[in-house]
């Protein structure tokens, strides 16, 4: 790439779908809706576990973990996202494009740790049902829900540190909606090899390794399931895991074709569609796939809403 290192640029424009104003539009109304049926149902979701004393158990807690790492997802780079979406201006500023990449690489990779930890607490709830209550103690759930975050956000820190110390030209333009490693790095006026490579490798640490646990951990469920003799108990055993394998495959189908796919796969603008629906759409599938697929939490659900009804009439 031509031009003058920049190392530390005035800010970055943020492209999007700049080229198709009449799309933007269209996206801007989309996506305020989405993001505010992301908020309500997140935050539901929180509020149910928190206040209805029959979820206070380990897939509650950890989804509770998850909506609130969403919530936190969505609102670090919906805002900008909207902004620029609403006129012709599409500048972020540097500090601001740092900030929006560490959070986003931090909690992405969270994610990444922290479905691997439901999967491995659905493992014992299925696997080990005798023993669950044991191997699951209060402080065995919060040691892995501090090791999720903890290593999320180092492996944040290290990247987001290795990318801005890259020499960017003096074109600053980053082609896509928000402060993406893959997008920022094409900026870089020297060869990126090496970063790639890093990136290579923390895909392997975050996202192929992870994968794999859940998929082993899913063939030890399925193994068990089977065994089981009556259909109500398969039914029920199944119902437990469905929603957590349904946000699995959204979650890392979008981010193993943003991260891992071959380049010459797919243009920049389908990589540009993807990397809006895990940032935009996929936190919002989250609270219905739960609620939807479980009676506990629609009955919760009911019960907080009632008792919100019955407060507003006195």
């Amino acid at each position: 790439m031509k031009g003058t290192n920049v190392s530390n640029p005035a800010g970055f424009i943020l492209l999007g779908f700049s080229d198709q104003p009449q799309l933007e539009m269209v996206l801007l109304l989309v996506i305020s809706v989405i993001y505010i049926l992301t908020l309500m149902g997140n935050t539901a979701i929180i509020l149910v576990s928190y206040l209805n004393s029959k979820l206070h158990t380990p897939m509650y807690f950890f989804l509770s973990n998850l909506s609130f790492l969403d919530l936190c997802f969505t609102t670090s780079v919906v805002p900008q996202m909207l902004w620029n979406l609403k006129g012709p201006e599409k500048n972020i500023s540097y500090t601001g494009c740092v900030i929006q990449l560490y959070i986003a690489l931090g909690l992405g990779s969270t994610e990444c740790i922290l479905l691997t930890v439901m999967a491995y607490d659905r493992f014992n709830a299925i696997c080990r049902p005798l023993h669950y209550g044991v191997i699951m103690h209060p402080k065995l759930l919060w040691q892995l829900a501090s090791v999720a975050w903890i290593s999320g956000f180092v492996e944040s820190t290290v990247q987001t540190i290795l990318v801005f110390q890259l020499p960017l030209c003096s074109h600053h333009m980053v082609d896509d909606f928000m402060c993406e490693e893959p997008a920022l790095i094409k900026l870089a006026c020297v060869d990126t090899i090496f970063l790639e490579n890093k990136l290579s490798v923390a895909s392997v640490l975050y996202v192929i390794i992870p994968l794999g646990l859940i998929l082993v951990s899913y063939g030890c469920i399925v193994r068990s399931v089977l065994r089981i003799k009556s259909v109500e108990g398969r039914r029920k055993a199944s119902g437990t895991c469905g929603s957590h394998m349904i946000v699995v495959v959204l979650f890392y189908g979008t981010l193993i074709s943003v991260y891992i796919k071959p380049k010459s796969k797919y243009t920049q603008k389908h990589s540009k569609f993807l990397t809006l629906f895990y940032t935009v759409v996929t936190p919002s599938f989250n609270p219905l796939i739960y609620t939807l697929r479980n009676k506990e939490v629609k009955w919760a659900l009911k019960r907080l809403l009632a008792s919100y009804l019955r407060q507003g009439e006195m």
